[in-house]
């Protein structure tokens, strides 16, 4: 097997670099993850060493309810943002992770402000949560939507940007994976939705008039990435036309933000010999 890469090579290959001056360009980024990974077979093996250390670290927060971690999965359709998460976690108890899927709005949600949804369901201490979509949509769908008036989107940015930093400066580390697809990509994966009959449930005609804007969502995004890319929580470009090399680049970087925070075990205050067992 040749050598895998480091947190830090996959760190510096995927991060948008908060303090950079030039504006952010989706072509910058590979989309298919060769440069990461030579193979897919290097991508599995790194997969499996790393979700099993998840597995480790996330028993060890559980316990000692030491901070929270909140996954911010974006991308566009069929980017995989289920299959990443499935994959990242696929040993780890599901005790202390929660995913949630944010859809449109509800009447209940309308009548609040649109970040209401998104707070209440950030993790609480020991917990992983997992956004699958989340805050950007009201700067995604919205804005390519026009489901909002553009000087409204435009604030978002910086109230998004303090609601993070919100949440870091109360004990919730934020990692933002932004799933980047080829066009190509997206439509073979469509195609085979339409073909395999257990995907067919997937799909959703209204992809297609979505996958018509997609000048218009590369946009939004790389203005995404620009603006809100910030020291306290900033964005990771994921390659993901290669389905191994995605989990396992995402793997890499979810299990970076547990070794980060140095979990233990608590001290349960007894000591074995206390106690005897019949």
């Amino acid at each position: 097997m040749a050598d895998q890469p480091s947190l830090k090579d996959v760190r510096a290959a995927t991060l948008v670099n908060p303090k950079a001056k030039k504006p952010v360009s989706l072509s910058d980024f590979e989309t298919h993850g060769g440069k990461i990974f030579d193979s897919k077979k290097d991508a599995k093996a790194s997969l499996e060493e790393d979700a099993l250390a998840i597995n480790g670290l996330q028993d060890a927060r559980f316990a000692g309810k030491a901070g929270a971690l909140l996954i911010v999965m974006q991308g566009i359709d069929t980017s995989g943002k289920d299959g990443t998460t499935k994959e990242a976690f696929k040993y780890t108890s599901p005790l202390g992770v929660h995913v949630h899927a944010f859809g449109k709005p509800t009447e209940e949600d309308l009548a609040h402000d649109y970040l209401w949804r998104l707070h209440k369901r950030t993790p609480r201490r020991g917990h992983i949560g997992v956004f699958n979509r989340s805050q950007y949509e009201d700067v995604l769908v919205v804005k390519v939507r026009k489901l909002a008036p553009p000087e409204l989107v435009e604030q978002r940015y910086e109230q998004i940007n303090q609601f993070e930093k919100h949440l870091v400066e109360n004990g919730t580390r934020v990692l933002k994976l932004m799933l980047h697809m080829s066009k190509k990509e997206q439509g073979d994966r469509l195609r085979e939705r339409l073909e395999v009959p257990e995907k067919r449930w997937k799909f959703n005609p209204s992809d297609l008039e979505d996958r018509k804007l997609w000048p218009e969502y590369e946009a939004a995004y790389e203005t995404v990435l620009q603006r809100c890319s910030t020291p306290w929580a900033p964005w990771h470009v994921v390659p993901s036309d290669s389905r191994s090399r995605r989990d396992a680049i995402a793997a890499k970087l979810i299990r970076g933000e547990l070794e980060a925070m140095k979990p233990e075990y608590p001290d349960p205050g007894y000591r074995p010999e206390q106690f005897s067992i019949d």
